[in-house]
């Protein structure tokens, strides 16, 4: 590591931190102990002040949004709250990546009598999930369940003096700090003349929220905490069902018990097939009873002036529920932690105002993502915030999800969900087998609950899209330029070898000897006519980047080259061009007036990817293409970022700070992404994962960037050290960040 920080218009710190062991073990060993284990100016090893980097974005607000909450969370189990710290005046969701619900199968039917829809698939009748006429009700049942459940609501309930409940109107000097550097929401506001501070956090390493409330009002009877119990969203709802997830209203679909296990109350929650507990450790003399037999809510009473309420959530809960000042003291270790460790990025001595607008985007992203992106499984588009999709998650997003916590050395939040592709290997092959392909076929919308691990959910765009095939591939490749050695490879070989295998068994052979891909095929940006479309660009590139990279990895194994790959790869259709530019699919009419709508898809081979198969004079004529005529209102949140890449590919460093701070790539004041889409849930977390992998690219440069990727060099290049920042205005300090592809 460097030990004195570049100081110039573009300059980075420190260099490339990489991690060398291969194992989730030592890489964990490694994070927790890299504090220690360099000096430093702040005794981290790091140059960058990161207390008053991240501190100076806490979040501070005197109101609830009705829509989005403010979280505490540990990337597996997420408490949304509104002004009060809790869940007080608007029910906000308490979500899990284990809490899953399925309504019953429809009367008489079975999985087995989804059909599909047959499909000519280079010659053969195949038959895909994108519908069955024969079965609107199971394909309906089959895309919204299993669902995610919101686990319980947790407030406050406030008395005035005349014995009615307060509202949020009823308070006073209500003000609310989250600080992200410790992870702790301090919230305080006034009833009627009487203070009331509460102090919310999550454990780090189980799913447990803590509160702690402090008011005189404990004492007089007239504030008490409430635990409910929603049923899960039954089928049938919206897709986008935001902001509150679960049923109030319907008691007697499911149960809940309190019994005490020797001195832990535990309420047990059952919805048909779904079971888990909550455990509470409460402070002394508090108790808690059913408030309401016709309900499934429970209340808190306390003594004194202090309230305490820690609540485990867990499938089981087994042994004693942390208390509330261990629950504090594991969030103010962990959060410290997180912050010292990886990479950071400090724009504070740039001369252009909006500077700090950027570096709050990044900061907040960074404490958004690993609170709500940092689990066992991937994320849904809306994190543990709400439910899109009925909670399911998108396999192709996981890339713009998880990504980049590689560029920004946070190994141990990415390792937690990397075996992603062996779990769904038995069911990725079977689909694959299906079809008539070799190796494994990723699903796109799907979960990891109970039977229904890696099983598609119905839709046209759904089964028909491919882009999220080469992802492992991706990742593997990320993982090996962190951690180089033969365990990495032995890793990663199975998934690997089975995801070139369906690329290269989706790839069809033309009489002339050429290689296409499709039809039928789904675009990235999902407006094409999938029995028409050829040879989309950018699905054609990442065939190319797959194929390469599974190569190169038999080889860095000591194997032999598989020659029907290299058959297939060096076969394939060149990617299409009209006019001098890259389009959507070979042959599309009207690219530039109907189909210039949703995600640009023609610049993300040379932007997202490395540019395999790209002509970069055509790219950059391309991109103008795209500026011109690309409708802005009609880009998801997270192009945005897709853009930047591209422009800081192309060497135009102007443009990609543009991107990342375009009025439509909208961030709330606390920091959530919004989608960019009417009609699509907020937040939606491929924008910060966009935005988090873009800045790392921008810093620390990518392997073909001007002057070598500057976490390479460990010094300036002749383009400087931050090639995606403009020269001038900007004076960008970084540490820990690693190239990108």
């Amino acid at each position: 590591m460097t030990d004195q920080p570049h100081v110039s218009r573009r300059t980075f710190v420190g260099g490339v931190a990489a991690l060398t062991s291969a194992t989730l073990m030592s890489r964990v060993l490694q994070a927790e102990s890299a504090a220690a284990a360099e000096p430093g100016t702040d005794g981290t090893g790091t140059r960058i002040d990161r207390h008053a980097l991240v501190s100076r974005h806490r979040v501070v607000r005197h109101s609830s949004d009705l829509d989005l909450p403010v979280q505490v969370g540990n990337g597996r189990f997420a408490f949304g709250a509104d002004v009060t710290g809790l869940q007080t005046f608007v029910p906000f969701n308490t979500l899990s990546d284990w809490g899953w619900h399925a309504d019953a199968l429809p009367a008489g039917k079975e999985i087995a009598d989804y059909r599909g829809t047959v499909w000519d698939t280079y010659g053969r009748d195949v038959s895909y999930w994108t519908d069955d006429d024969n079965e609107p009700e199971l394909h309906n049942w089959l895309r919204e369940n299993p669902h995610r459940a919101n686990l319980g609501r947790i407030g406050m309930r406030l008395l005035k003096a005349d014995g009615t409940e307060a509202t949020e109107s009823d308070l006073a000097d209500t003000v609310q700090e989250l600080d992200p550097w410790t992870g702790i929401l301090r919230s305080a506001f006034r009833l009627e003349g009487h203070r009331v501070t509460v102090e919310t956090a999550c454990h780090p390493g189980q799913d447990v929220m803590g509160v702690r409330i402090e008011s005189a009002l404990v004492r007089l009877g007239r504030l008490s905490v409430f635990l409910d119990f929603p049923y899960a969203t039954a089928a049938g709802r919206n897709k986008f069902e935001a902001p509150y997830v679960g049923l109030w209203d319907r008691p007697e679909l499911h149960t809940t018990v309190l019994r005490r296990r020797g001195r832990t109350p535990v309420v047990t929650h059952t919805m048909d097939a779904t079971r888990y507990e909550v455990g509470l450790a409460l402070s002394p003399g508090a108790r808690v009873s059913r408030s309401d037999p016709r309900r499934h809510r429970y209340e808190v009473m306390g003594e004194g002036d202090q309230l305490d309420v820690a609540a485990l959530f867990a499938p089981e809960v087994r042994g004693a529920v942390p208390g509330v000042g261990e629950v504090v003291r594991q969030s103010e270790t962990w959060w410290p932690r997180f912050w010292r460790t990886g990479g950071a990025v400090d724009l504070s001595a740039s001369e252009d105002p909006r500077w700090r607008e950027l570096e709050r985007r990044i900061v907040l992203s960074q404490y958004h993502l690993a609170v709500n992106d940092a689990g066992n499984d991937p994320a849904q588009e809306s994190g543990l915030v709400n439910n899109g999709w009925y909670g399911k998650f998108h396999m192709e997003m996981y890339w713009w999800h998880a990504f980049q916590y590689a560029l920004w050395n946070r190994w141990p939040l990415l390792d937690r969900g990397t075996d992603i592709y062996e779990r769904f290997l038995p069911t990725a092959r079977r689909l694959a087998t299906s079809q008539g392909f070799r190796g494994a076929r990723w699903p796109k919308m799907t979960t990891t609950y109970g039977d229904a691990i890696g099983r598609e959910s119905p839709g046209t765009p759904t089964c028909l899209l491919i882009w999220q095939q080469p992802h492992p591939l991706f990742l593997a490749e990320l993982d090996h330029q962190a951690h180089p050695g033969r365990s990495t490879l032995l890793k990663w070989r199975e998934v690997v070898h089975e995801s070139a295998e369906f690329i290269a068994s989706f790839a069809h052979r033309e009489e002339s000897g050429r290689y296409v891909i499709g039809p039928p095929i789904m675009c990235c940006n999902e407006r094409n006519p999938p029995a028409q479309t050829l040879n989309p660009a950018f699905e054609l590139s990442y065939w190319r980047f797959g194929l390469r990279i599974a190569q190169e990895w038999r080889e860095r194994l000591g194997m032999a080259r598989e020659p029907y790959w290299d058959e297939v790869l060096d076969g394939l259709a060149p990617l299409p061009v009209e006019d001098g530019v890259y389009v959507l699919y070979e042959g599309v009419t009207d690219m530039w007036t109907e189909y210039n709508t949703n995600h640009p898809d023609p610049v993300a081979p040379f932007g997202m990817l490395p540019g395999d198969g790209v002509d970069v004079e055509t790219m950059r004529a391309t991109t103008q293409k795209v500026r011109e005529t690309w409708p802005v209102a009609d880009l998801y949140s997270w192009d945005f970022p897709l853009l930047a890449m591209n422009a800081a590919r192309l060497g135009d460093p102007d443009s990609a700070v543009e991107y990342l701070l375009h009025q439509r790539f909208g961030f709330t004041g606390t920091g959530l992404p919004a989608s960019g889409k009417s009609g699509v849930p907020s937040p939606y977390f491929p924008a910060a994962g966009g935005l988090l992998y873009a800045v790392a690219m921008m810093c620390a440069g990518w392997r073909d960037s001007p002057g070598g990727p500057a976490g390479e060099r460990g010094r300036p290049g002749p383009q400087g050290v931050a090639p995606g920042f403009p020269d001038q205005g900007w004076t960008v300090c970084w540490e820990g960040l690693t190239p990108a592809l």
